[in-house]
């Protein structure tokens, strides 16, 4: 449950949905558990992590049965590939659900021999679930592309997001200590290399002109800090409503991704989004209304921020169509209903 998308899209259904309850690990290495977390109803599974360790996550395994066993929840809802393993090899009578966030074959930080592993156990895994959901169209398409629950039962159900308190602009750059005066392009999210912080660095000195600032937290976060780029500031994890209040656009370069709810909220603020082309990327960002889907090569980038630099009425009426297009697409209420719909057809009905 490290701060980001997948923790506060699990953090709603958990407070959401009445008799919820959630099972985590702790978060390792540089980064923080998301603030979502507090309040909800959690059971910790003391040795499950991020990290591969046969003997932690036999362990986890044996407290996940344990909590199983105790609690006897009717559907056990497994979100991220570690969890998604221990959690549907505990055997029961209960449904098992697994969402995708998103998947890895964009991904280099994994070797091939990794992704068809992976692949590999995702497709055995999905023979014993009883419904698959993808956050994101076509997230799912390129799964059972890849031969993961082809023949299984899938739902496409987009998060949820609830809009981030509005601040003045001069006073949120003021407390995150960011120049005024000046168009501003913010990226945020974990800093690792899934999420390709390098392309914005190649970015940054293509476009010496053009400011940007870094926000988020990982294991990349001390050497970026390093880097000496007077138009790009790296100021670690801040609060999301100060930030996208403080920037005029959302930049993101990810090699990876599901639906991400940090370019929600952007939208949400009414601040236009530059992303890479990749997961379902495209069915957040109405590409040409509400912002730009690029390739992920610093030309195509390049000039999608010349767009919005030089043309002032562009950037406003994107970030107004964001908004708007947002606010109607991602609501709490939209999200949850499908959940509980999907979840009543397995504990009533059965799978239809």
């Amino acid at each position: 449950m490290n701060v980001g998308g997948t923790a506060r899209y699990v953090g709603a259904l958990i407070e959401n949905i009445p008799g919820s309850l959630l099972a985590t690990g702790y978060v390792q290495g540089s980064e923080i558990e998301d603030s979502c977390v507090l309040g909800l109803r959690t059971f910790r599974v003391r040795h499950l992590g991020r990290k591969i360790s046969v003997i932690k996550d036999f362990r986890a395994w044996i407290e996940l049965r344990k909590i199983i066993r105790t609690e006897q929840p009717e559907i056990v809802h497994t979100h991220t590939f570690k969890a998604g393993l221990i959690g549907r090899l505990v055997g029961g009578p209960h449904k098992r659900v697994h969402t995708f966030h998103g998947h890895l074959f964009g991904d280099e930080s994994f070797s091939w021999i990794q992704k068809l592993f992976i692949t590999l156990i995702e497709k055995a895994l999905a023979r014993r679930t009883d419904l698959l959901i993808s956050v994101g169209k076509r997230v799912g398409i390129e799964l059972r592309a890849a031969g993961i629950g082809r023949n299984r039962k899938w739902e496409s159900i987009a998060p949820g997001v609830i809009p981030l308190s509005k601040h003045k602009k001069e006073d949120a750059r003021k407390l995150l200590g960011i120049e005024s005066g000046q168009i501003i392009f913010g990226w945020m999210a974990r800093v690792t290399q899934v999420k390709n912080p390098f392309l914005l660095l190649e970015i940054a000195e293509r476009l010496s002109n053009v400011n940007f600032v870094m926000a988020g937290g990982g294991d990349l976060l001390d050497s970026l800090k390093l880097t000496h780029l007077k138009n790009l500031q790296v100021i670690g994890w801040v609060d999301a409503a100060q930030f996208w209040s403080s920037v005029d656009c959302a930049i993101s370069t990810s090699d990876n991704e599901g639906m991400p709810i940090a370019l929600i909220e952007a939208q949400n603020a009414g601040i236009p989004v530059i992303a890479s082309d990749v997961g379902s990327n495209s069915e957040v960002i109405k590409d040409g209304i509400s912002g730009f889907i690029c390739k992920r090569d610093v030309n195509d980038f390049t000039r999608a921020i010349n767009q919005l630099i030089e043309n002032d009425s562009l950037r406003i009426s994107m970030g107004r169509a964001a908004q708007s297009w947002s606010l109607e697409e991602f609501s709490i209420k939209r999200m949850i209903e499908s959940h509980v719909s999907a979840y009543l057809k397995l504990v009533d009905r059965g799978m239809v």
